[in-house]
């Protein structure tokens, strides 16, 4: 534990172990944190300027650059590629999507199907160029678990997978107590809905990957280097402006950093612990041979994985949201918070109980305000912008990347419309978030009545969702 960056706790109750805290992320004490690249040194031009170096950002160069190698590509980040989301997420690689049921209802339900069938590609585009550049990020396609445990999930569990179906997921599989077993023993799981389009992955070794490769096809990458403010044309930064006709913003749940931009997208914050590797005995009694990625239908939803060395990296919500849309420090998570993790770790298997937890962070993800995962460009001034994963962006990433790419060769001339350009998620407009103190009185507020929600379920062991759920899901508008 010695090499990892953080603050050893050694004492957060009822947690087993010294657990390092913060350090940005496990995944980085995993792989090392990396030596910054020289900030901006001054004004630039450039063809394409992207501000923000995670996933969105680096897999926007990359494709950009792979179709049009003649560009002049340059990317801003604050502190280095990586020390967002993109480098603090679960590892999940899967095809969810923010806002496709709005989708459905604003273009129509064969819109949203092309939308789901693009998503379920992309897992496989994750891997496919990952193995073709190179790049070794532990992944493994062992496809998405979801379990229910209450009567109550397991009712929302066959919706969610009938709905799944009625979106074209033909090869989705729904399980019931003893075959959901077979695949992780969850304890007091009464059932699970399987898909193969999800994949582990170690985030963090698929950042630094891509930003070698990137680099290697000649894009120039700053790191240092904050962004304060953009404009047509103009991303403008402390240490000089680089101007170019296409600014495309990929800053995800650090946007509402930026002038202007503190309502746009709300920066909503996740936890995560990870524990010691486990034992072969201990993998005995979990079994999780499959590695699938592990997530639950709790209102207050939890996910996990299996990784590459046989820990339990797991997550769920901390504290939702910080007043001001204020970000954390480095990745430090609350005591509390960790404890509450590790209970939600043994109670889906109480065979680890006393297990050591080594390592706990926090990360910020984009909400907008109807829940819609977006992409954008204005072609009347050349600004662009992606996000709004609520969470899935690992992979989300990827096709709001693609369609960036596609967008900009057709405002550009460099070719036409193209199947991505048409997705229902194009162009899509949200009002703003609500001004403080009422943003973050309504967020504590809702995840409060979530949190509320799962304890009377769990409690009354009832078949119908909780009415509290089924009120703050529409108040957030997170369910059309």
């Amino acid at each position: 534990m010695s090499s990892r960056s953080g603050t050893a706790v050694p004492g957060v109750p009822g947690v087993p172990g010294g657990v390092v805290n913060g350090g940005v992320s496990f995944w980085y004490a995993d792989d090392g944190l990396p030596e910054r690249r020289a900030p901006l040194p001054g004004d630039a031009t450039a063809d394409v300027v992207i501000v923000g170096g995670g996933f969105t950002g680096l897999w926007t160069a990359y494709y950009l650059k792979k179709a049009a190698p003649f560009l002049r590509i340059t990317v801003l980040e604050r502190k280095f590629c990586g020390y967002g989301a993109s480098g603090r997420n679960g590892g999940w690689l899967y095809n969810g999507i923010a806002g496709r049921d709005r989708y459905a209802k604003l273009h129509g339900h064969e819109a949203a199907v092309r939308l789901q069938r693009a998503m379920n590609d992309t897992v496989d585009e994750v891997v496919r160029v990952a193995a073709e550049e190179g790049v070794d990020a532990g992944i493994h396609k062992g496809g998405v678990l979801e379990v229910a445990c209450t009567p109550a999930q397991l009712a929302r569990l066959k919706a969610f997978h009938a709905t799944e179906l009625s979106y074209g997921e033909r090869d989705r599989e729904l399980y019931g107590a003893r075959e959901a077993a077979q695949r992780v023993r969850v304890a007091d799981a009464v059932g699970a809905s399987w898909s193969p389009h999800g994949a582990r992955l170690q985030p963090v070794r698929l950042v630094k990957g891509l930003v070698a490769v990137v680099e290697a096809l000649g894009v120039t990458v700053h790191e240092s280097t904050p962004v304060t403010e953009i404009r047509p044309k103009h991303a403008v930064t402390p240490y000089g402006t680089v101007r170019a006709p296409y600014v495309l913003r990929c800053t995800e749940g650090f946007t509402a950093a930026l002038k202007g931009e503190r309502r746009t997208w709300l920066p909503m914050n996740s936890s995560m612990i990870v524990t010691e590797p486990l034992t072969e005995a201990q993998w005995e009694t979990v079994g999780w041979a499959g590695r699938e990625t592990l997530g639950d239908m709790a209102h207050a939803y939890m996910y996990a994985q299996r990784t590459a060395d046989d820990r339990i990296a797991l997550g769920g919500r901390g504290v939702p949201y910080r007043f001001g849309s204020r970000t954390d420090n480095d990745g430090r998570t609350q005591a509390k918070t960790i404890t509450e993790l590790y209970e939600i770790l043994v109670r889906f298997f109480p065979s680890l109980t006393g297990v050591r937890v080594d390592h706990a962070w926090s990360g910020v993800l984009g909400v907008p305000r109807d829940w819609c995962a977006t992409v954008t460009l204005d072609r009347s001034t050349g600004l662009g912008w992606a996000g709004g994963y609520v969470g899935s962006g690992v992979a989300t990433a990827n096709l709001a990347a693609r369609t960036l790419r596609d967008l900009v060769q057709q405002d550009s001339g460099q070719a036409g419309a193209t199947d991505l350009t048409s997705l229902p998620w194009v162009g899509h407009r949200v009002r703003k978030w609500e001004p403080e103190p009422f943003r973050w009185l309504g967020v504590h507020g809702l995840y409060a009545a979530y949190r509320t929600a799962d304890q009377r379920e769990l409690a009354l062991s009832g078949a119908e969702s909780s009415r509290l759920a089924r009120l703050a899901d529409r108040v957030t508008g997170r369910h059309v």
